[in-house]
């Protein structure tokens, strides 16, 4: 099993950037696939992004593609979300996800869930 927790979340201007980041333990990271979902209010949690276990392989939702960057560091465990011109559609509580199946990550039907951490973003 792997836990997963993520950090970074804050309250940030049109605009703006913000990292943020998911730290694996209780295995080895490079065993999964790991991507990101956010759930905006009162809406279904949706898939954002997702990176292969090496880290070679990528893929963006079509609402942030060019605009947020997936990476990860096996070495420390931890995979990224740096998103760069935020919007305040981009306001969502931020989930990190792993499977050891890339294409069940983009399905959705994730093995290992983090908490999450709020991204808020204001006009």
């Amino acid at each position: 099993q792997v836990q997963l927790v993520e950090s970074g979340g804050a309250l940030v201007q049109a605009g703006g950037s913000l990292r943020i980041s998911c730290a694996a333990s209780g295995s080895t990271f490079s065993n999964y696939a790991a991507g990101w979902f956010r759930q905006a209010p009162g809406k279904e949690r949706r898939f954002v992004s997702i990176i292969s276990r090496s880290g070679g392989s990528t893929d963006y939702a079509d609402s942030v593609k060019g605009r947020f960057t997936i990476s990860r560091d096996n070495a420390k465990n931890t995979m990224y979300l740096q998103m760069n011109s935020l919007k305040p559609e981009d306001t969502g509580v931020y989930y990190c996800a792993a499977d050891d199946s890339y294409f069940k990550i983009l399905a959705g039907r994730v093995r290992y869930w983090g908490q999450g951490t709020q991204v808020t973003v204001s006009s």
